[in-house]
């Protein structure tokens, strides 16, 4: 058929009332997806948005952190438990225990129970399936988990200086636990929420939370053995380390170790048992 025919034949199909009918389909629009950064960057930002706007999580991550600061720099509480601090000590002891409580609050407690909940409605599943992809996700969290542990770090510093913080931080040393604690919380409370269901993820997060922040070493140190045992566990090797960086001034390498094991162990164990499906 030639050109003038085709013409022809759509005009009488006009006439006749007939939708026109072209012999050349028009071009096929093809999506594409963006780049892997911006992918990684976009699911970041809505991550750390979700967190700073969620209530439960800001009790959690700030406002629980800021109570039990004020609360050891201004009594006798750590005093009455053993810890030996004098006046000049007591918030510098004070301000590096809640930094590392802060830090779990974020990266492991907050992060299990919300992930545990994204699993069992089925979020995970369909963002694995997206061109973000299952490591693009577990990268956004880790970079969301990292701006919020910044901005909590912010805030309970300023608190502290307002409070007459005066110690001698060692800032290398207080950066490096500070990762370090971010992915070992991380690391473990993806691998709970991955594993478990969101009802039992819930319950043990919030446990866990109790047990780091009363005997696990984070808020304080323990003497004797059951000091020596929590120095091996990730916990209570981030309340060495921030301790060592915010209290001594000085770096804990073996706190620095511990933790570096505990992430590669949790991600060699969510590498092989993490469950997107939650089925």
């Amino acid at each position: 058929m030639t050109h003038r025919e085709d013409a022809a034949m759509t005009q009488r199909g006009e006439a006749a009332g007939a939708p026109a009918v072209r012999s050349h389909a028009a071009p096929a629009v093809r999506s594409q997806a963006a780049p892997a950064v911006r992918r990684v960057l976009a699911q970041a930002s809505f991550e750390a948005r979700a967190i700073l706007r969620n209530g439960e999580q800001l009790l959690l991550s700030l406002i629980l952190p800021v109570i039990v600061l004020f609360g050891l720099s201004l009594t006798g509480v750590l005093e009455a438990i053993g810890t030996p601090v004098d006046a000049d000590s007591r918030i510098a002891v004070a301000t590096a225990g809640v930094l590392g409580l802060a830090l779990a609050s974020t990266a492991f407690t907050g992060q299990a129970i919300a992930t545990g909940f994204d699993r069992r409605y089925g979020v995970l599943r369909q963002l694995a399936t997206t061109p973000l992809g299952t490591t693009g996700l577990l990268w956004g969290k880790l970079i969301a988990v990292v701006v919020v542990v910044a901005v909590q770090f912010a805030v309970i510093g300023t608190l502290a200086a307002l409070l007459g913080f005066a110690a001698p931080v060692a800032f290398g040393a207080l950066a490096a636990t500070a990762v370090l604690g971010t992915a070992v919380m991380l690391t473990w409370g993806l691998l709970m929420a991955g594993t478990l269901r969101a009802e039992a993820t819930l319950a043990l997060a919030n446990l866990v939370w109790v047990l780091m922040a009363s005997v696990g070493g984070i808020l304080f140190a323990h003497a004797g053995l059951w000091g020596a045992i929590l120095a091996w566990t990730p916990f209570g090797a981030l309340g060495n380390g921030m301790r060592a960086a915010v209290v001594a001034g000085s770096w804990d390498p073996f706190a620095l170790l511990v933790m570096a094991a505990w992430t590669v162990l949790g991600v060699l164990l969510a590498r092989r048992w993490f469950d997107f499906d939650g089925k």
